[in-house]
């Protein structure tokens, strides 16, 4: 049996906190350290509960487990980005909420590791809930030694999202499926005053767009070694950066696009301010409908000699699950009550219906409020899927593989400049 968590394993982890005194500013909760003494209160730390697509869903559902369940009272810790280092504050504390809902990206990858969560795969056999998980999303959220690290619950696509009504008031035919294709579109689109394709270069959205462009190059075994390593010096990682480069450019992206944000670009885009964004199921439930009417979605337009054969997307089932802490398992039974009820269908159902979410889980539900997630399911075999960095990437790069993108979408860095930015972001991993 492994130690259980120490403030050095963690922060020897990777986690990367500062003495407790330092603590996060927190948003929208009641208290850093969330345990509970009451036996009979389930405490849950999400990111769900404030602008997050799904929060009204997940706290109508929380009210209705509440009347289900009469005697068992659920608190709820809501953060945002941060939700990572106040939890991992509160557990070297040993005050960790009982259920913790988060993606699986940068700080949550080395929790099962180090003890701050526990392997779940046994009580999902044993609650009877493995056949309703996607295989697919098992497989993501299972670490290389066996451990399934949470519960799947949200996935998300990952497509472009392109504004016909704007792609046709600059004279663009058809939508981009080439390099080429999208050089010229937006050369005309520039003539018109429309930003091409508006992204968050200065954070993760860009960061996410640059590492699918540099796959275009890339099979998936090669794009995996380059993320896990770092290593960007294989002839098809220079060969998707030189192609990025190019892209950039030629003014394929939005004036200034090294130092906008996730926010920005959602409100160009939405705004019709810019005719195409690299989109994710979140940000495409978000498009007003009136700009939703005109747009379709579609891959990353390829260049000659690519590794793929149709335009790239990214799909992803790492969204969101529900982790246990060691605190949790004291508490299983209110646990298990709880995932059950999240499991349940008709509660899946409503964050597809009234949010717009893709599900981890088997559901045949489909919204009609929200179609740009609906056209996105059914893309198909029309595009070919790269892979999402974010379960390869060593924690320890994750923030400066963000500052490298930010460097790698300014006009003018070398392709060699843009290898370097990005390798350097290994070294302290």
């Amino acid at each position: 049996m492994r130690s259980s968590l120490t403030r050095r394993g963690l922060l020897a982890a990777g986690s990367g906190l500062a003495a407790a005194a330092a603590l996060p500013a927190l948003s929208g909760c009641s208290s850093l350290f969330a345990s509970d003494s009451d036996p009979d209160t389930l405490v849950v730390h999400t990111q769900l509960g404030t602008t997050a697509t799904g929060s009204p869903t997940y706290l109508a559902a929380v009210d209705r487990f509440r009347k289900e369940n009469p005697g068992l009272k659920v608190k709820n810790l809501i953060n945002g980005d941060d939700l990572g280092q106040v939890y991992e504050t509160s557990r070297l504390a040993r005050k960790e909420a009982d259920v913790v809902m988060v993606n699986l990206y940068d700080k949550t990858l080395t929790w099962t590791d180090v003890d701050a969560t526990v392997d779940v795969k046994g009580y999902l056999d044993d609650w009877g809930l493995r056949e309703r998980v996607l295989p697919a999303a098992l497989s993501a959220w299972t670490d290389d030694k066996g451990r399934l690290r949470a519960f799947p619950y949200f996935a998300t696509n990952w497509p472009v999202a392109y504004n016909r009504a704007l792609l046709d008031k600059a004279g663009v035919d058809a939508i981009p499926t080439t390099g080429d294709h999208l050089m010229a579109a937006a050369k005309k689109l520039r003539a018109k005053g429309i930003a091409p394709v508006t992204v968050g270069g200065n954070d993760w959205t860009g960061q996410k767009l640059l590492a699918q462009i540099i796959q275009t190059f890339l099979t998936e075994d090669e794009a995996r070694h380059a993320y896990s390593t770092g290593d960007f010096g294989s002839r098809g990682a220079r060969a998707g950066i030189e192609y990025f480069t190019m892209l950039r450019d030629a003014g394929v992206f939005a004036d200034k696009a090294q130092g906008l944000t996730s926010d920005i670009m959602s409100t160009q885009y939405n705004t019709q301010a810019a005719a195409a964004q690299s989109a994710m199921s979140s940000a495409l439930a978000k498009v007003p409908a009136d700009v939703a009417r005109h747009t379709e979605v579609g891959g990353w337009p390829l260049a000659e000699g690519a590794a793929h054969d149709r335009p790239t997307i990214i799909r992803a089932f790492t969204l969101i699950g529900f982790w246990i802490s060691p605190n949790g398992v004291h508490k299983i039974e209110h646990v298990e009550k709880f995932l059950r009820f999240m499991y349940r269908a008709d509660t899946v159902s409503r964050f597809v219906t009234e949010s717009g979410r893709d599900m981890a889980l088997r559901t045949d539900t489909v919204s009609k409020d929200f179609p740009l997630v609906g056209a996105a399911q059914r893309l198909g075999s029309t595009v070919s899927e790269v892979l999402l960095p974010d379960v390869y990437v060593p924690p320890a790069a994750t923030q400066p593989l963000i500052t490298a993108t930010s460097t790698s979408f300014t006009r003018g860095t070398s392709p060699a400049k843009v290898r370097a930015a990005l390798e350097s972001a290994y070294r302290s991993a």
